[in-house]
């Protein structure tokens, strides 16, 4: 059974890791691979391919594949443009597929046994289905100033977990670890900033589906929140509100850098003007997302942004497990 990430530059496995990423998003399924050492990693190869309306839909708590026969050719054609055929992959899922809870414990169980009987009593309550069925994943956070600990906890249907594991055994490869595009667009970033990583930032990610927001004190995720694009609640509205709970709550003096992904695919102008409405509303500058500070790309051609955002989360990944 694969697994949910333990969030950024965290191992979780001792075999092998994958020298390719897989993620699946609702429109298009895309595949990088990168060299197997070496400092920086090199893009060796990338390619995304188009999925039909319908396909594939991230949910949490419903059927994700729908056309199973299509995902997994839309897979295997992408790995015949990559040129490889990996028989173990990294695979970057929506993060509509999981729930991302934040929790306290004053003190740590010292038994990881004990560690566990309490995540699960606590995320039990507010589980969308039952933690018989679940997969969960959690990882140590920020550590608190008294000695406690904040952990992150990761969770999902095991069942929808199950059907992107089988799409791509399907076009032949074993899903060896899933984890959650935003949770590796952070790992891009930091591998970026590594090892002066320092102070606070926020991530706001971006699809046409969903918008998260996620704020990391260096390389601590401390605040995380995935919701649906609907209703009148502007980008702008969530990224004020972020910044006055990071300010209130979690005891910053300002959010001194944003980086923004996804709204290249929007076309440039209106990427444009979500950043500068962004900048306006919270008074610092936005930045976009760039792989190239974590890897380099093999191809010594201009990329454009939308392409750099793409290949951010599965890059993310493969970089993770190259630091572990």
């Amino acid at each position: 059974m694969s697994r949910l990430s333990r969030v950024p530059l965290i191992r979780l496995l001792a075999s092998p890791w994958p020298s390719v990423g897989v993620e699946f998003a609702a429109r298009r399924v895309t595949v990088v691979s990168v060299s197997a050492g070496g400092s920086p990693a090199v893009v060796l190869g990338h390619a995304t391919e188009p999925l039909p309306d319908g396909a594939l839909t991230p949910a949490l708590n419903a059927t994700n594949v729908h056309d199973r026969a299509a995902v997994s050719a839309a897979l295997k054609r992408a790995f015949e443009r990559l040129g490889v055929r990996p028989k173990r992959v990294g695979v970057v899922l929506a993060d509509s597929v999981a729930r991302v809870s934040l929790v306290r414990f004053d003190k740590v169980p010292a038994r990881a046994s004990d560690l566990d009987h309490l995540v699960r009593w606590q995320v039990r309550k507010a589980a969308p289905f039952r933690l018989e069925d679940a997969q969960i994943v959690y990882s140590a956070g920020a550590a608190l100033p008294e000695g406690g600990r904040e952990f992150i906890v990761t969770l999902a249907r095991r069942d929808v977990i199950e059907e992107y594991e089988h799409v791509c055994a399907d076009a032949g490869a074993d899903a060896g670890l899933v984890d959650l595009t935003t949770f590796n667009l952070i790992n891009v970033v930091t591998a970026s900033l590594r090892p002066a990583a320092a102070g606070d930032w926020l991530l706001v990610h971006c699809t046409p589906e969903y918008s998260t927001l996620a704020l990391v004190r260096g390389v601590d995720l401390i605040f995380f929140r995935s919701r649906p694009n609907e209703g009148d609640e502007g980008l702008a509205d969530l990224v004020h509100q972020t910044a006055m709970y990071h300010e209130d709550r979690l005891g910053g003096g300002g959010i001194p850098r944003v980086i923004l992904v996804g709204v290249a695919a929007t076309g440039t102008d209106r990427a444009d003007e979500a950043r500068r409405s962004l900048q306006e509303r919270i008074g610092v500058p936005v930045e976009a997302i760039d792989p190239r500070g974590a890897a380099a790309l093999r191809d010594r051609i201009s990329v454009s942004q939308e392409l750099l955002d793409v290949l951010a989360p599965p890059l993310g990944l493969l970089l993770r497990t190259r630091a572990a």
